[in-house]
């Protein structure tokens, strides 16, 4: 061993964790790991890995190590330090956990980390980048060899779990009747609840810097005390359901937070104190009306409470988590905090849709109880016993798939230690006749002697026995020995006596996954134990005592002699009873078991074991091995109290089962066959091996009482513990909340779902329960029949790429790697000691001539992938099960109060299981190898990824007002002509530079000079006000042309923003005069005046699939504006260019001449005659429509008035305004808002939004995601446009990906964000369903829009109507427009929504809030039905909004409008608005955006506003109403 000298240096100076010189150190290359420590020192070593040489490394024989990570491990500068190269096998590590935060990282992300991670050294805190540095985390936690450990090296078969420090988390609280309860330290459980364990968490968080994104709910059931429906007021009967007892309940949710990321959250527990206080009285006395009676409420225990239906809530939201995809969190938790025990009384069959959804999902669902832990097994769920004979035992399951935890407060009660595990019933006093009736009491002493004795010879464990297992059918097999003794004092937790013959029963459990051994006579029969009182040392190598179903007694067993130590193998149900002997007399078998099903005793788990499947493996790689080599939970594990006793040491911890195929003797070190007890101090600092590096102190071996150290284990692979999320450690009494009792770590920092596992089918079960199917991708044959049927050519990926992304996109829908034990190595391997490459010779041991060279097999569920590459040929195997699951559908009806909301509503959902075998890989496969081609669309089946934005205008003055305090928030008018051009300019050159990344040619240096009058220079011209201070307002900017005011120019491309500044032009270039082109000019001279290098139209860059001189037909309609005498509309410049197109002197950039002339951004060139195309530069057009239309991004623009008006007056085309704020000055009806127009007027309007409607609304185009080359492979993507801009409506773009990681799709669209802010533009992302209707498909079923009413009755004076004065058939439709004039004033546009026809639908012009007007079923107004006669009659002064309409929005209206007085169904209270949030917001995004977007207070000031407003607060809405009126009457008035 060599002396180095250590220096430290910073990351400035070098990235490199390590420098040395390699002359120091001969032999030494890179990629060698090295330990570095000093010699006199105990603590860690330090391992690194050589990524660098320095040759004129200062001073001779140094070491140089990054400064942080000396600090970590204390290495100290300048002093002498030991360098070696270690085997990098000898500190291979078994799990490594990374953390991350502030990101989306998808699980093929996490795939290809890990991949990228293997053979590497890591370290404590080490910090990892991936992607070019757009996938950032870091490593929290390392084990090895049963130990954490602070470095080591990740080796193929190292564990990689990814846990997230912002996740989505659900915390919902179960305020059952036990809140109201006291615990043992006299605090209610709700306090403990909140004060304690929530604030425990919220502190843990804020250490953590967690910073998730939370909903919190309280939940309860409302039982009825009826007994049939008639019993109830009809007010109530909407939302009653009734269980299987027939008992009426209601299930409440009080939403408390929504979606909510808060540095501090100790205000949310005030809030929540406050919401507890009147909890119970609301709930109870929700319904009651004064003079109604009603049937008494009560509401329910934690036990018959709505858990489940809780759990599936979450999920609902949790599987549509590639719908609203946000970029800023991963992960999924859902936690319950309940006052219960953690016993649920539950129906079966929601039990497994609930388990099907939660493990497929891969979502983690937490448990926390704050009441005292019983003495039994949880959590625990009773199933509903719908049998109704009497003798039916109860059935009960212990679901793997929660992870549990107990809270309990650290307060000492100053005169125990006693921890109560029960909560002792109320206490009942008797009614007095019972008084001084002792006789009772000495008649019940006095029992006859003979049925005394009976009693105490009656052996109860021998009767559990036969209820817990099924009488065997005519085998003389052995039956279960029991020993009873006098129990000693010392506390042996055991209920069961382990006994051999117990196993040897055939059990059929009522869990479905439970396995039924076979009767296995050949082992020897091993002792009962049931007392330490004696204990015998083991030979040294009798360390595992096994049962005869190769199941394990993982207890350390000692074994017992008595007084009368003959073991006995009896015949059947002969009871063995302690020392007395045996008697002889037979009890006979109770005859009131149920034949046929056997049931779970929660007071002995551990010697239930259920046939392993994936789904209970499908978690279990997030847990680290345990000393003794199983996986282990932490929080479940006690370490080792420091005693030298080893009798007392085994009682008190509690020790761990192993796992079914995992036989890691090897781990034990040389000694542990010893006798001598050594205490457990001892043990954990040992060193197991010899080149090990760093060992923390963690005691956490398990000894048994003879001293032995190691793992009991199993020879049975195929069998699991039925308790536990691991499966491997074993259920005890001992395991209380004193110790450790939450899982802080899964609360604080959620594990991501592990991508790998270790279950696959036997060979047997392969044949027997699955279906086989497979198909072959030739991925080189299928992209060159592609490449000859497409014009452009894309680099298609190559095979192997193929197959990696088919892993990845398995991996991405939620499957898992199987990493399967090889079968050559010894038996002391793991599950994961493969990498899965060669897996396929041990494949059930198939041998094939030609062996592929990779295989990978995946699951989810009960589905199988095996995909194998054999040179250029993909093999796609999938195993399907021969009986799948049916699927299920369960309707569930329940009431909700969102924030912002009044009341609780009516609502109601589905829970489905999906059936994931339906998914239709071979489809997607055939996407991948092509590459997204056109013929494989995504469609909504595939569950591809989305992220929605809205474009709406960036700087609007009365945005700027309200923030700056104005009191009212209805000052919003629309948007000036010059606004409105200036928003359709900037968006023009949004489309052009960062949607289609066309740069335009960058001329000579004096640019500026030359271009003045064309169009390209336009674009540099752009009116931003931020940018141009000089700009007089009064001129509206052309594209081609310069206001004589001073300009600033600003430079097209980004490589110019950076090179200069924005310069002035100069004053000769502005003046000079273009000379114009006659207005009778012939289409051929127009032509060769476009093509003028200087003064005609700017061209765009060459592009391979781009013609040469192509040009935007924006441009071309400004340039002909102009350029020609007098100046041209819109309309007759169109005209002149579809004659250029007949004439076929342009055509569109695709080379088809079928398409005409569009406005907007559409691309067209000039056609050049045959010596033109002789040009070297000459670039033909595609001749491909489709292929031309999914590389290039084309939308058609309705032209705002003011955009390219001629400068001679002409005729201006009538455009319809959007609704004008009244201003007195102008005479024609123009001024009168919309809906107190004439009749002739209205039928104009509609015509023009249903005008509209007949386009195709979205077009859709390939998208280049990774535009700066960051990630490790091709990623691709596609974004749905809407086809038609209109200045005065919100515009949509939707980027759709399934071969993308996510970091890279969100830089692509955060740079976007930025640079449409520079065109003067606002990008804000939407959710997949705007308005949040509970009942819709997609949405979230605790989000509801918040209905506002609007208070018409004020302006009806004496009116029966409304809109009285005008033909009835336009009373419905006047309305809308009333309400749209509204919503207008406070700054909402309209945006076209697809299947959203007759809703209309509004987004803020901040993007913070949505509304939707609810409309008739068809915008034009048509005649009323018979039905206003009645209203008339009834005395309700309205009319109806459609009867004959049943839009889900109505009814959501109908039902929950109208509050309290829900019997007050009037139609006055119908007329109003549905308004919601716009919860994708994320804090990232508030911060990018430069208005009002995302700002709470602004969102609750608006809200606020509108609401008074529609309200009629003082007087607002009567005052807007008659000022329109006097604008009306002006009109008139002027007209007559």
């Amino acid at each position: 061993m060599k002396l180095f000298k250590l220096i430290v240096h910073q990351k400035n100076f070098s990235g490199e964790d390590l420098i040395i010189n390699p002359k120091d150190y001969p032999g030494i290359k890179k990629g060698d790991i090295v330990e570095i420590f000093h010699p006199e020192d105990e603590f860690s070593r330090l391992l690194l890995q050589i990524t660098a040489f320095k040759e004129d490394l200062q001073g001779r024989e140094t070491v140089s190590v990054e400064n942080n990570i000396a600090t970590t491990f204390q290495l100290r500068t300048f002093a002498d330090v030991y360098m070696n190269i270690v085997n990098p096998d000898d500190v291979a590590l078994d799990s490594v956990e990374l953390t991350f935060k502030d990101q989306y990282m998808g699980r093929s992300e996490m795939w290809r980390l890990k991949n990228c991670l293997v053979n590497t050294c890591v370290y404590l805190n080490k910090k990892i980048e991936f992607c070019g540095g757009s996938i950032r985390c870091q490593v929290h936690e390392m084990w090895s060899q049963g130990d954490r450990v602070a470095c080591g090296v990740i080796t193929d078969d190292t564990k990689v779990v990814f846990r997230s420090s912002t996740s989505m988390v659900y915390l919902f609280i179960q305020m059952s009747s036990e809140m109201w309860d006291f615990d043992i330290h006299g605090d209610l459980y709700f306090e403990k609840a909140v004060n304690g364990f929530l604030a425990d968490l919220f502190q843990k968080w804020k250490k953590n810097g967690s910073n998730h994104e939370v909903t919190i709910v309280l939940f309860s059931r409302t039982f009825y005390n009826a007994t049939s429906l008639e019993e109830f007021p009809n007010h109530m009967r909407e939302c009653l359901q009734h269980d299987y007892r027939g008992r009426f309940y209601e299930d409440f949710y009080r939403v408390a937070v929504q979606n909510e990321r808060y540095e501090d959250w100790s205000n949310i527990l005030v809030q929540l104190r406050k919401l507890f206080t009147d909890y119970q009285k609301i709930v109870l006395e929700y319904h009651q009306r004064p003079g109604i009676v009603m049937p008494k409420a009560i509401n329910s225990t934690a036990a018959q409470g709505n858990f489940l239906e809780v759990l599936n809530m979450s999920l609902n939201v949790f599987e549509k988590h590639y719908l609203d995809r946000s970029f800023d969190r991963t992960g999924q938790l859902s936690v319950v905090i309940t006052p219960g025990v953690g016993v649920f009384e539950v129906d079966r069959e929601l039990t497994n849709v609930t388990k099907q959804r939660i493990i497929d999902n891969g979502v983690g669902s937490d448990l926390v109880c704050v009441g005292e832990q019983p003495l039994h097994a949880v959590p625990l769920l009773k199933f509903h016993n719908k049998d109704t004979s009497i003798n039916a035992a109860d059935d009960y399951s212990m679901p793997h798939w929660i992870n549990l935890s107990f809270y309990s407060t650290n307060k000492k009660i100053p005169y125990s230690t006693f921890i109560p595990r029960i909560k002792l019933p109320p206490k009942i006093s008797k009614p007095p006749s019972e008084c001084g009736k002792l006789p009772n009491k000495t008649k019940l002493l006095q029992e006859d002697g003979s049925e005394c004795l009976r009693n105490t010879l009656f052996d109860y464990d021998a009767y559990d026995a036969q209820v817990f297992q099924l009488p065997p059918v005519h085998t003389a097999s052995l039956q279960r020995v029991s020993t009873r003794t006098k129990k000693t004092s010392v506390a042996c937790m055991e209920t069961h006596s382990n006994s051999q013959a117990l196993k040897l029963l055939k059990r059929k459990m009522s869990d479905p996954d439970i396995h039924h051994p076979p009767p296995d006579t050949h082992s020897s029969p091993t002792v009962a134990s049931r007392s330490a009182a004696i204990s015998i040392p083991h030979r040294a190598d009798d360390l595992i005592s096994v049962n005869s179903n190769g199941e394990v007694n993982s207890k350390p067993r000692i074994s017992l002699i008595d007084d009368h130590g003959d073991v006995e193998i009896s015949p059947p149900f002969r009871p063995v009873v302690g020392s007395a002997g045996s008697p002889t007399n037979s009890v006979t078998q109770p005859n009131n078991i149920r034949p046929g099903r056997a049931l779970i005793n929660p007071f002995d788990p551990s010697h239930v074991t259920i046939k392993l499947t994936s789904n209970r493996r499908r978690w279990t790689h997030i847990f680290p091995k345990g000393p003794t080599g199983v996986l282990i939970q932490q929080h479940h594990y006690q370490a080792v109290p420091t005693q030298s006793s080893p009798e007392q040491l085994s009682d008190t911890m509690s020790i761990l089962s192993s796992s079914p195929n995992e036989h890691s003797i090897a781990s034990i070190n040389a000694q542990s066959t010893c006798q001598i007890p050594r205490s457990a101090s001892q043990i954990g600092f040992q060193d197991h091996m010899k080149g090990k590096a760093i060992r923390l102190n963690f005691p956490l071996n398990s000894v048994d009482k003879t001293g032995h150290i190691g793992p009991p284990t199993t020879n049975n692979k195929s069998l699991t513990l039925l308790w536990g999320a691991t499966g491997e450690q074993e259920w005890t009494p001992a395991l209380t909340t004193a110790n450790i009792g939450v899982d802080w770590r899964s609360l604080t920092i959620p594990a991501c779902l592990p991508i790998t596992t270790d279950y696959f089918p036997d060979k047997r079960s392969l044949q027997n329960d699955y279906v086989v199917s497979d198909y072959n991708l030739l991925p080189d044959d299928v992209n060159a029949d592609f490449a000859q049927l497409r014009a452009i050519y894309k680099k298609p990926l190559n095979t192997a790429e193929v197959f990696k992304e088919l892993v990845s996109q398995r991996l991405a829908q939620g499957f898992q790697l199987i990493i399967l034990p090889p079968a050559n190595k010894t038996q002391a391997t793991t599950p994961g000691s493969k990498p899965p490459a060669p897996l396929s010779s041990l494949m059930r041991g198939m041998q094939v001539e030609s062996e592929p060279k990779e295989e990978y097999l995946l699951s989810i569920g009960r589905i199988f992938h095996k995909i194998s590459l054999c040179g250029n040929s993909i093999t796609v195997t999938r195993y399907r099960p021969r009986h799948p699951y049916p699927p299920f559908n369960i309707h569930y009806r329940y009431r909700f109060h969102a924030p912002h909301h009044d009341t609780y509503e009516v609502s109601w959902v589905s829970f489905t299981t999906e059936k994931l075998e339906n998914y239709n890989w071979n489809y997607l496969d055939h996407y991948i190898c092509t590459r997204g081609d056109t013929d494989f669309s995504l469609v909504e089946a595939l569950k591809y990824w989305r992220f929605r934005v809205f474009l709406l205008p960036l700087n609007t003055p009365a945005t700027r007002r309200i923030l700056d305090g104005s009191v009212h928030c209805d000052i919003y008018s629309p948007a000036t002509s010059a606004e409105q051009a200036n928003f359709m300019e900037g968006f023009l050159r949004f489309i052009e530079t960062w949607l289609n990344r066309i740069r335009r040619p960058n001329a000579n240096k004096n640019w500026e000079k030359h271009v003045m009058n064309t169009a390209a220079s336009a674009r540099t011209c752009l009116d931003i006000p931020r940018h141009n201070p000089h700009r007089s307002g009064s001129k509206v900017m052309d594209r081609g042309r310069v206001s004589p005011a001073s300009e600033a120019v600003l430079p097209h491309s980004p490589e110019l923003q950076q090179q200069q500044d924005h310069s002035e032009c100069s004053e000769d270039s502005i003046n000079a005069e273009v000379s114009k082109i006659k207005s009778s000019a012939s289409n051929a001279e127009i032509l060769e005046a476009m093509k003028q290098p200087h003064t005609g139209i700017g061209f765009l860059t060459q592009h391979p699939s781009l013609p040469s001189l192509t040009f935007v037909s924006a441009e071309a309609v400004q340039w002909l504006n102009n350029h020609i005498e007098g100046g041209v509309t819109v309309e007759k410049a169109i005209i002149i260019m579809e004659g250029m197109i007949r004439e076929r002197l342009i055509c569109h950039a695709s080379g088809s001449f079928k398409k005409p002339f569009i406005l907007g951004f559409y691309l067209y060139h000039i056609v050049q005659d045959k010596d033109g195309q002789k040009d070297r530069e000459y670039f033909p057009p595609l001749g491909d429509l489709r292929s031309f239309e999914n590389e290039w991004v084309e939308v058609e623009m309705k032209v705002p008035k003011g955009w390219c008006e001629p400068t001679a007056p002409t005729q201006i085309s009538n455009i319809s305004s959007p609704i004008s704020i009244p201003s007195c000055d102008i005479i024609d009806e123009s001024s009168v808002p919309v809906f107190l127009r004439d009749d002739s007027d209205l039928v104009f309007l509609t015509e023009d939004r249903e005008r509209t409607a007949l386009v195709s609304p979205y077009k859709h185009t390939h998208l280049d995601i990774d535009i700066n080359n960051k990630s490790d492979r091709i990623e691709w993507g596609h974004l749905r446009y809407q086809s038609l801009f209109k200045t005065d409506y919100s515009y949509e773009l939707v980027v759709q990906w399934v071969a993308s990681s996510g970091s890279i799709v969100a830089d692509l669209i955060f740079g976007w964000q930025r640079k449409a802010q520079l065109c003067g533009i606002q990008m804000v992302p939407i959710p997949s369903d705007l308005l949040a209707l509970p009942f819709t498909l997609k949405s979230d079923p605790l989000r509801g829009p918040i209905f506002i009413p609007l208070h018409t009755e004020c302006l009806m004076t004496n009116k029966p109507y409304l809109f009285d004065e005008f033909r009835e058939d336009t009373y419905t439709q006047r309305l809308f427009l009333f309400q749209e004039a509204i919503v207008q004033r406070f700054g909402f546009v309209p945006c076209l929504v697809e299947g959203t026809e007759n809703d209309h639908q509004y987004v803020h012009v901040t993007g913070n809030a949505f509304i939707l007007v609810p409309s008739t079923s068809c915008i034009r107004a048509r005649p009323r039905t018979d039905t206003n006669i009645i209203r008339r009659i009834t005395g309700q002064k309205r009319y109806p909004v459609h009867p004959d309409q049943s839009s889900p929005h109505e009814a959501y209206i109908t039902r929950h409008v109208s509050g309290k007085n829900k019997d007050d169904y009037s139609m006055d209270r119908r007329v109003g608005f549905l308004w919601s949030w716009n919860h994708m917001v994320s804090r990232k995004w508030k911060s990018l955006s430069t208005s009002a977007t995302g700002d709470e207070l602004f969102q609750k000031k608006i809200i606020q506003d509108f609401r008074n407003f529609c309200s009629n607060a003082d007087n607002r809405l009567r005052q807007y109403w008659e000022s329109c009126w006097e604008l009306k009457e002006k009109t008139c008035s002027r007209t007559e």
